[in-house]
């Protein structure tokens, strides 16, 4: 059963001139490997496709449980350049949180209701 992203995580985003980094941090750590597995730097390219047209690298940080994204080449050139209204790009974390997952039942089925 495919689960969005904000089900298991939450992200905060940042950003340097044209570069965004948005870091996904699971509520459970125990959700960790399964965003290591299926949460690919490729899988957030696509998602993103619409505003970086750059390079999209992923980093693991295990201690934190966290992964942490840094896409190049946002579109108008970032906070710098742009005249769109979001220039910082935090809706970034809003659009990557709507990705959809694939995701065993038994995640959503095990977490006590919000």
């Amino acid at each position: 059963m495919p689960v969005r992203l904000h089900e298991l995580a939450h992200c905060r985003a940042g950003d340097k001139g044209n570069v965004a980094t948005l870091s996904v941090i699971p509520y459970h750590d125990a959700d960790y490997p399964l965003l290591v597995r299926e949460l690919t730097a490729e899988r957030v390219r696509i998602q993103l496709a619409r505003y970086v047209d750059g390079e999209v690298r992923r980093f693991e940080l295990p201690l934190l449980a966290a992964l942490q994204f840094v896409c190049t080449g946002i579109r108008d050139g970032g906070v710098t350049t742009s005249l769109a209204l979001d220039t910082h790009g935090k809706s970034l974390s809003s659009r990557l949180l709507a990705l959809e997952l694939p995701g065993p039942d038994e995640i959503l089925r095990s977490r006590p209701p919000a």
